[in-house]
């Protein structure tokens, strides 16, 4: 058991170390989401509750939230 942990450990550490290797070489530069990415959660944010604003107050659907007192059972019939 210990072996296979020491091993377990080995391949984390050299994919920690491969990653930290990576970034230093990557060119440090804004990228998209460091551009638009609040820009675009914001307009998301604010479109989709402007289309649940106007579901809610303009298209008239009657939101059956509890079917207790208007479910009638029908007679048997023999």
């Amino acid at each position: 058991m210990y072996r296979l942990s020491k091993v377990a450990a080995n391949v984390v550490a050299r994919g920690i170390r491969q990653a930290a290797v990576r970034q230093n070489h990557h060119t440090s530069g804004p990228d998209f989401h460091d551009k638009y990415g609040n820009i675009l959660l914001l307009s998301g944010t604010v479109f989709c509750l402007g289309i649940w604003g106007y579901v809610i107050t303009q298209t008239g659907i009657t939101w059956n939230l509890s079917p207790v007192g208007r479910v009638t059972p029908k007679e048997w019939r023999e």
